[in-house]
């Protein structure tokens, strides 16, 4: 048996991992780089042909894990694509809107080009279109949580269980057959927090033989400001008296819906004004009537709430924006509002409008509710870069920048730790991926000394023998 590190080694986006047993390959994720210096392996071919992948597996549907599929269909990938049924739900939500933005970056660089009139060094193209999208769809399958599926002629069987990051997230409980032999091989996908709104908790596993985890919080503990709600409305409130906007880069999967959930909860308690609160974004839009359809997914609270007639993803003055005219009309308004736009690390979409439009007011206030990878520009204006360059031209950060860690997603180190140090039997190795280096090597510390366990953090492209 091998396992094959292909993406997020020693870096957080561009997912992707392979499990050779049996004369089977079995793909487990395979996303999009999103990290400025890591794009041009998103041309690059997978270090074995697509054709030859038997099956794949998505842990969800973040653009980071899924985004690539389109690409290697392309290149000749044909195998079945599972996951669970909310991530099918969402799938095509998320890769129309990636070839949308793709080909609508292509279009405008070729404008740029023109205007500038300067000849590019090589074909501008993207990376793929709608209609690659559509070829993808129809290799999906979706399966329900916790039960066991076959797959690549039994050589790999693989459960489904909850990961508490987005919907229909999950972590893969893998059993490989070879030779006789049975491993299980568990990989964590990103592991979410603990009593998090809307979505069940990450699940705990007692046994493995190899463990592949995430490593994204690995240095370090998210900050305690006190609770989410008091953090966002004390925020808002100050922004509204000054005058400004509140301009939250949001993920249109999860952080949007959470959002509007603690919104809710607000305007409901009186805690903040009634000011307009905008979600601009078409996938946004779509993802949260998704959510309305798979309330299996939900937590307990969530199910409290709905019994007692309280809605948890609308309230008045919610305003949801599809098309370019309502979020041209969002920023010609001078009523101050809350603005929630995609993409969450700002690396495209409309949410580079609305920076552009409040980044140098003083009275208005970015507000970061996710993990910004290095080189993105929502982790360049949240390094207190100044000025920070937008739509190729520079701008002043006068607003306010505030980062609010408890909306994140994913694990913090206790909780990596708290996770990992579950495990009645011990794992022969954990290996650390999604993380950036410095991360990732501080988590392989600290197991290693608190468990005694074997850790490796992989390098790109790393290939690993198992027993």
């Amino acid at each position: 048996m091998k396992i094959h590190f292909w993406g997020a080694n020693r870096q957080v986006t561009g997912s992707c991992y392979c499990l050779e047993a049996a004369d089977q390959r079995l793909l487990i994720d395979c996303g999009l780089y999103q990290e400025r210096e890591f794009l041009s392996r998103n041309w690059e071919p997978l270090p074995l042909a697509a054709s030859s992948i038997d099956a794949v597996v998505l842990t969800h549907v973040h653009i980071d894990h899924l985004g690539l599929l389109p690409r290697r269909v392309v290149e000749g990938l044909k195998a079945p694509f599972v996951m669970t049924r909310a991530s099918a739900a969402l799938a095509g939500i998320m890769l129309r809107d990636s070839a949308r933005i793709q080909e609508e970056d292509v279009r405008e660089k070729i404008k740029r080009h023109e205007r500038e009139q300067r000849t590019p060094e090589y074909e501008v193209i993207p990376l793929y279109t709608e209609e690659d999208v559509e070829q993808t769809l129809r290799l999906i399958s979706s399966v329900p949580y916790n039960q066991p599926q076959p797959l690549c002629e039994g050589v790999f069987t693989v459960r489904f269980r909850e990961a508490g990051h987005i919907l229909g997230s999950s972590m893969l409980e893998i059993d490989v057959l070879e030779n006789g032999v049975t491993r299980k091989v568990i990989f964590s996908g990103d592991i979410g927090q603990w009593d998090r709104p809307i979505i069940r908790d990450p699940t705990l596993f007692d046994q493995a033989d190899y463990v592949v985890m995430e490593s994204t919080y690995g240095d370090r503990n998210h900050e305690d400001h006190g609770d989410c709600e008091d953090q966002l409305a004390e925020v808002i409130n100050q922004t509204i008296d000054r005058g400004g906007n509140v301009v939250i880069p949001t993920f249109a999967v999860e952080r949007s819906q959470e959002l509007i959930y603690h919104f809710s909860r607000l305007r409901q308690y009186g805690r903040i004004p009634s000011v307009p609160v905008y979600l601009d974004s078409p996938m946004a839009v779509d993802v949260t009537t998704v959510f309305s359809q798979f309330k299996n997914c939900f937590d307990q609270e969530a199910w409290d709430m709905i019994i007692d007639g309280k809605s948890i993803l609308d309230f008045p003055g919610m305003q949801l924006c599809r098309t370019r005219d309502e979020s041209k009309q969002i920023s010609a308004s001078s009523q101050p509002a809350v603005i929630m736009s995609t993409s969450g690390m700002c690396t495209a979409g409309r949410i580079k409008y609305h920076l552009r439009d409040n980044i140098s007011d003083p009275r208005s206030t970015i507000v970061f509710v996710g993990y910004q990878a290095h080189g993105t520009l929502g982790r360049v204006i949240s390094s207190g870069t100044n000025p920070v360059r937008i739509h190729g031209r520079e701008y002043e950060v006068n607003a306010e920048i505030v980062q609010l860690s408890g909306f994140s997603g994913h694990a913090d180190q206790q909780g990596l730790m708290n996770w990992v140090g579950h495990f009645k039997d011990p794992p022969k190795k954990v290996f650390l991926a999604h993380g950036d280096e410095e991360p990732a090597s501080v988590l392989s510390d600290m197991i290693s000394e608190t468990y005694g366990l074997e850790v490796e953090i992989p390098e790109f492209r790393q290939t690993f023998e198992l027993e």
